[in-house]
C-alpha cells in the first residue's frame, strides 16, 4: 500500500525545543507505523538543519527520494501551545518547502495522493501538484485542509476540492470554508452533504470535532457515520489529525469499510492527543 505525499516539512520551534514537524510529515511516519509505505515529496535547505530532517525522516522509515535541497532555508514553525494545549503556529514563508522541485516517480504506481493546503502558498507548488496529478493515476487523492492564516486563500480552496476524492477538515475550519465557496453555514451533516453535490469527484468527507468526535459523510451511498472521540487527558493536540488522517486511510485500503476506518482513526489519534510526541511510539495491537 503505497502513498505519495505532497507538502511541507518544518521544524516547530517550542519554548523547550525543536521537533521535527508537518503535516505531510506526521502524516507519511504515522501511514508507515499504520503498515504502509510512503514517499514523501518536499524541499529542505541546504544547511544543518536541512541535513538533519532528511535523517530523521529516513530513519522513521519514509522514503526521502523525492526530497529537493534548495538555496532557501529549511522550513520552520514557532509554535505556542495555551492552556488547554491548543496550538497557535507562527509559520515563516519564503522557505525551502515553498520551492517543491517535480519528482521523477519514474513510473511508480502509488495508490493514493495526500497533500494538504499550506504549502498550496507558493505558486511554483501549486503547477507542481498539478503536474503531479496530470502525470500520475491514483485511486485516491486525499486532502487534508489546514487552514493556517493568511496562506490559504480562496483559489487553492476551490482548487483542492475539485480534485480530491477523499477531505478531512475540522468542524473549526469548515465555517471558512463554506464562505471561501459562498456556501451558508449550516450544521455539520447539512455542509457535508451541500459540498458533496457541489464536488461530485468527492467520495468521502470527514469532519474532525475534537471532543466530540467525528463525522464521515459517504458521498457515493449518501451515508453518514458517526464516531465518539476517546476520553483521554490531553498533552497536545499537535499531530494528532494526521494520525487521524493516516489510520483512517489505510484502514479504509484494508477493509472498504468506513466505519471500522473511523473507529481505528478515532483511538489512534486519542493516544496521539494524550502524548505530547505528535509521532509517539505504539503497537497498532493495542488499537484493533
Amino acid at each position: 500500500m503505497k502513498t505519495l505525499v505532497f507538502g511541507e516539512v518544518l521544524w516547530d520551534v517550542y519554548t523547550d525545543g525543536e521537533y521535527l514537524g508537518g503535516a505531510p510529515m506526521n502524516f507519511s511516519a504515522h501511514f508507515k507505523k499504520c503498515g504502509g509505505e510512503s514517499w514523501i515529496v518536499t524541499a529542505v535547505g541546504d544547511d544543518l538543519m536541512g541535513n538533519n530532517t532528511v535523517c530523521e525522516i529516513e530513519k522513521r522509515g519514509i522514503n526521502t527520494e523525492y526530497i529537493s535541497v534548495v538555496e532557501q532555508e529549511t522550513g520552520k514553525c514557532l509554535v505556542t501551545l495555551d492552556e488547554k494545549h491548543i496550538p497557535s503556529y507562527n509559520l515563516l514563508d519564503n522557505v525551502a518547502y515553498d520551492y517543491i522541485c517535480m519528482p521523477d516517480t519514474n513510473n511508480e504506481v502509488f495508490d493514493v495522493l495526500y497533500f494538504g493546503t499550506l504549502a498550496l502558498r507558493n505558486e511554483n507548488n501549486r503547477n507542481v501538484l498539478k503536474q503531479i496529478l496530470s502525470e500520475n493515476s491514483f485511486h485516491n487523492v486525499f486532502v487534508d485542509v489546514n487552514i493556517r492564516t493568511p496562506f490559504c486563500c480562496g483559489d487553492v480552496v476551490r482548487f483542492v476540492f475539485e480534485n480530491a476524492t477523499i477531505i478531512k477538515i475540522s468542524d473549526e475550519e469548515l465555517p471558512t470554508v463554506m464562505s471561501i465557496l459562498d456556501k451558508d453555514e449550516l450544521s455539520v451533516k447539512k455542509c457535508a452533504q451541500m459540498l458533496s453535490e457541489q464536488f461530485r469527484n468527492l467520495r468521502m468527507i470527514i469532519i474532525t470535532r475534537g471532543d466530540k468526535g467525528s463525522v464521515v459523510f459517504d458521498c457515493v451511498n449518501k451515508k453518514y457515520h458517526e464516531c465518539e472521540s476517546q476520553k483521554v487527558e490531553v498533552a497536545s493536540t499537535v499531530g494528532a489529525g494526521d494520525s487521524f488522517s493516516a489510520a483512517f486511510l489505510i484502514k479504509y485500503i484494508k477493509t472498504n469499510d468506513i466505519s471500522k476506518a473511523l473507529d481505528f482513526a478515532t483511538k489512534i489519534s486519542g493516544y496521539v492527543v494524550s502524548c505530547k510526541e505528535a509521532i509517539p511510539e505504539y503497537d497498532l495491537k493495542d488499537f484493533e
